[in-house]
């Protein structure tokens, strides 16, 4: 198996039409100050590594930075901890996203069944699919029709069509966001597993926030 790094994966994701936050790497303190400035305040940083999946458990994950400088200390706080957490782990740098608007955290993860292929699943993110199990399954690959029955059969689905006459998020992103995923898998046989997580579906659109994967 092989654990792609950011760099790849986000690459990927991007080529099949997955829409994610506004991004850039930066392997220094003064690329990562440069690189908050253009993406823009406020902004997340976090680290790329692909000996590190789970970001914060290291400690590598900065969210509301504001400043030049809070940025610079971001990076050299991300970058300690990391060391620290991982030794000897090769650290590609860290990654700056734009914050994304407000939304609702959903999960979609692909994972490579002996038996079925690649089955898609779906869910809310957070305490929706740890605790509650709240998700659902298609063997890919699934029709609009099939994404939508998944977005619809989940619990939680009253929160994203809209709960108590609040406004209802764009189910319809998170549908062309599961068909991309399902055109991934048809062409990249290699994939064993990923996780898109979290997907940020907004009143109008849906943006990729992390990701992580692993290939044959």
């Amino acid at each position: 198996m092989r654990r792609p790094d950011d760099t790849e994966l986000f690459g990927m994701l991007g080529e099949y039409g997955i829409p994610l936050v506004p991004y850039e790497f930066a392997r220094t303190r003064v690329e990562a100050v440069a690189a908050a400035k253009r993406v823009g305040y406020p902004c997340a940083m976090k680290i790329s590594s692909k000996d590190i999946p789970h970001k914060t458990d290291a400690g590598g994950v900065v969210l509301g930075i504001a400043s030049d400088g809070d940025a610079g200390k971001a990076f050299d706080s991300i970058m300690a901890n990391a060391r620290n957490f991982a030794k000897g782990a090769s650290l590609d740098g860290v990654v700056v996203q734009k914050m994304p608007g407000k939304g609702i955290e959903t999960i979609i993860g692909i994972k490579k069944d002996p038996q079925f292929g690649h089955v898609l699943m779906f869910g809310l993110g957070g305490i929706f699919v740890e605790v509650y199990k709240d998700i659902a399954f298609r063997v890919a690959p699934v029709s609009v029709r099939e994404a939508l029955d998944m977005v619809r059969e989940i619990k939680g689905y009253r929160i994203l069509a809209g709960l108590r006459r609040q406004v209802p998020y764009d189910i319809d992103a998170v549908v062309q966001v599961l068909m991309a995923a399902s055109t991934l898998v048809e062409e990249r046989g290699d994939i064993a597993e990923m996780d898109i997580n979290p997907l940020i579906v907004h009143e109008s659109g849906a943006t990729a926030v992390d990701a992580r994967a692993l290939f044959e």
